[in-house]
């Protein structure tokens, strides 16, 4: 979801003399330069985050906290609300950002529910808390749906339905999920986990031996035999990343596309194999390279592998064990699974 600003926010970009516009300072893996194309003034519109702002600025958008960092004026850069006004300016050659705030604008309710999010949450919400990857050993020790009153197979909210198992915590909240694919290692083919996706929550009732009463409260999709039952996630929904370079990773690729969708583009959420075990953490930023064309060398008639290209860059915004959720930030070329990550 995107978060509605209730007013306007002014960008003001104050530049010094052609030669020092031209100017930039060296940060670690990438560098931080304005755009040619960068706009003098800009004004925020309702659901803008501090990405596309970044992004209308600077040509690689993921170093927006090196500039912030550079003025000790800005407290929190995520705490960004409708009013402000935020301008660009050099200071010792290097880009800075400067704040004013209208203090009789400033928002009179809770900072995050109406600060400027980093990245639009419409984006990756459905993934946050719906979706788990979950280890062999875990998803073979959750409870099972047996069925549900009166031997129906399937069942919504408002219906009992009975699991078989033993419950992996006490909470007498609960979820149930579905098993949607397994992941494994393209390389070595280790198994990095089940992929679950969340169908209902749901109340535990009674439990008789191994099996357990359940009703069901919410409902995404029907319940259905062999989902499975796994404690509610209680983590709160994160809106606020910081974008930095990623450890140094081997053999890290795409493994799939998030949602369905076939083709790999701009904010599409996808898996890549690499995770906690590796330091990965939200806000981690990776560019993509798409592999290289097999082509037939027309003398020799050898087959020779083509140079990857860059494609474009992703941002990590959930870790697991072994493999991660990110989000394709900007898409220059054709995205595909199987692509390589590096560092940026």
């Amino acid at each position: 979801m995107r978060y509605l600003l209730g007013s306007l926010l002014a960008l003001v970009l104050a530049l010094g003399t052609p030669a020092i516009a031209e100017m930039h300072t060296q940060t670690q893996g990438d560098v931080v330069q304005l755009r040619d194309d960068h706009p003098k003034e800009y004004v925020v519109v309702k659901g803008d985050t501090l990405w596309d702002i970044s992004a209308r600025f600077l040509q690689s958008p993921w170093l927006w906290p090196e500039v912030w960092d550079m003025n000790n004026q800005i407290y929190n850069p995520h705490l960004i609300y409708p009013g402000d006004i935020i301008y660009l300016y050099w200071c010792d050659g290097k880009p800075c950002l400067s704040l004013k705030r209208d203090t009789g604008m400033q928002p009179k309710v809770t900072p995050l529910e109406n600060a400027i999010p980093t990245i639009s949450l419409r984006d990756i919400a459905a993934f946050l808390n719906d979706n788990r990857v979950v280890d062999e050993d875990l998803l073979e020790r959750a409870p099972y749906i047996l069925g549900g009153k009166n031997q129906r197979i399937i069942a919504g909210a408002g219906d009992r339905v009975y699991a078989r198992g033993e419950l992996v915590s006490d909470l007498r909240q609960q979820s149930i999920y579905r098993p949607a694919k397994e992941y494994r290692d393209p390389f070595d083919n280790e198994l990095l986990g089940y992929e679950l996706y969340k169908v209902a929550d749901t109340l535990v009732a009674a439990r008789d031996a191994d099996v357990l009463s359940l009703d069901l409260t919410e409902s995404v999709e029907e319940v259905r035999l062999r989902d499975r039952v796994l404690p509610r996630s209680e983590e709160p929904i994160q809106s606020i990343f910081t974008p930095r370079a990623g450890p140094m990773l081997d053999d890290a690729v795409i493994l799939s596309v998030l949602g369905g969708v076939a083709n790999i583009g701009q904010f599409d959420a996808v898996t890549i194999n690499a995770g906690l075990r590796e330091g990965l953490e939200a806000g981690h930023v990776y560019s993509v390279y798409s592999k290289g064309e097999d082509v037939r060398d027309p003398i020799n008639g050898e087959t020779v592998r083509l140079p990857s290209e860059r494609a474009g860059e992703l941002m990590v915004f959930k870790s697991f064990e072994k493999v991660s959720y990110a989000l394709i930030m900007r898409a220059t070329d054709v995205i595909s699974i199987g692509d390589e990550l590096r560092q940026p």
